[in-house]
């Protein structure tokens, strides 16, 4: 995980990433972070410095240096993007009284419940329950005021979430979007305000309408605008 994580870091600096990140918001899992604070926090944290860290050294027994919470966007935890719950004992998450004092400068705001109410031992949330809480997440982004989000989250929540989102795209598209992430895997996509487009409703819970159709690639698009020109 650490090299993952440096190697993120690294590209996430180089490409400019980095300068361009409004807030990033983190599911409230250990793993995640500590992964969200190594490749988004800010540098090595000096004792003394005016600002608390994002993350205390060794946190959750990482073996990482504390993180600084200078130069960097600010961090908070939203519950809503939580990997899959119950059963596996590595999607409950630890008290936020025990998180607060190792991740002193993440926002932990938004979370209602100090102890973890939503995980069960003996209950696995079902694919359709992710997907739902999955879109409630997207509707809650829309609300945000911030354009450039980075997002740390998890394989299965990402997974239900973005296969439902793109099922009315191409299939080159929907296969894209739905594969399952690799550990620390970076993607960038963009949401689109469509309400001012098409006339057809969604069956979805989509922000407004999509056109009607298939939403083809540009230039699947533009052979078969020239395909159809030929006709004529």
């Amino acid at each position: 995980m650490v090299n993952s994580v440096d190697g993120l870091r690294e590209h996430v600096k180089k490409s400019g990433l980095a300068k361009k990140i409004e807030l990033v918001i983190t599911s409230p899992l250990l793993r995640t972070m500590q992964t969200a604070v190594g490749v988004f926090g800010g540098e090595n944290y000096t004792d003394g410095v005016s600002a608390p860290p994002l993350m205390v050294e060794n946190a959750g027994h990482s073996g990482r240096p504390a993180v600084s919470s200078l130069n960097c966007p600010p961090f908070l935890a939203v519950e809503t993007c939580r990997e899959h719950l119950g059963v596996h004992p590595c999607d409950k998450r630890r008290s936020i009284t025990e998180y607060r004092p190792l991740f002193p400068a993440i926002d932990f705001s938004l979370i209602e419940n100090d102890e973890d109410v939503l995980w069960e031992p003996d209950v696995r949330e079902a694919n359709e329950s992710v997907t739902l809480r999955g879109m409630k997440f997207f509707d809650w982004l829309w609300t945000r005021e911030e354009k450039e989000i980075a997002i740390v989250s998890h394989s299965g929540f990402l997974y239900h979430t973005l296969s439902t989102y793109s099922k009315e795209c191409h299939p080159t598209i929907r296969d894209e979007v739905g594969k399952h992430f690799a550990n620390c895997e970076l993607r960038s996509m963009v949401l689109v305000d469509r309400s001012m487009l098409g006339s057809d409703s969604s069956s979805f819970n989509y922000p407004g309408k999509i056109p009607a159709g298939l939403d083809l690639p540009s230039d699947v698009a533009d052979k078969k605008h020239v395909e159809e020109a030929q006709k004529n």
